[in-house]
């Protein structure tokens, strides 16, 4: 079974690829062979009504039988490979999915995460922001009535 290694977005897709090229190959090849079995068997079929002795007749009949058997067993053999690279084809797309689901689960889990703590912050901030201003007030309040207070007294001198 063909290993894929893994690239950032799944499996490298040049190495699928080729692998793919390389099925396509084989089954074109087996589609191509079984062309040939085939003209073989029309040749021998014509061979068939030319022969004129049963020797021959039996003889032509075993190859073709041979012939045939071998054909059926590439197709058998086609068709086999063709399911399997369906089926393992099938099983890399839903480990894919799959992969991708929890990478998407934990992004955003990651995101909600970060968004509580920095809505956290800015509210610690605001509130900060309004104790200072108090606070300030209130000093700035202070100073003011020291100043009332240090007018009053230059006033008595």
């Amino acid at each position: 079974m063909q290993k894929f290694s893994r690239t950032l977005h799944g499996y490298n897709p040049d190495e699928v690829n080729s692998f793919l090229d390389d099925v396509i190959s084989q089954v074109e090849a087996m589609i191509e062979s079984n062309r040939q079995k085939n003209q073989e068997i029309l040749i021998l079929k014509n061979e068939l009504s030319k022969v004129k002795s049963n020797e021959e007749l039996i003889e032509k009949g075993k190859k073709f039988d041979e012939l045939e058997a071998t054909l059926n067993k590439a197709i058998v053999m086609a068709e086999d490979t063709g399911e399997h690279i369906r089926r393992v084809a099938k099983q890399e797309r839903d480990l894919i999915l799959e992969e991708a689901k929890k990478n998407a689960s934990i992004i955003i889990n990651d995101a909600l995460v970060r968004s509580e703590k920095i809505e956290y912050q800015a509210t610690l901030l605001r509130k900060n922001i309004i104790m200072f201003k108090r606070k300030l007030k209130i000093n700035l309040e202070e100073q003011l009535k020291l100043v009332d207070d240090i007018e009053v007294l230059d006033e008595l001198e």
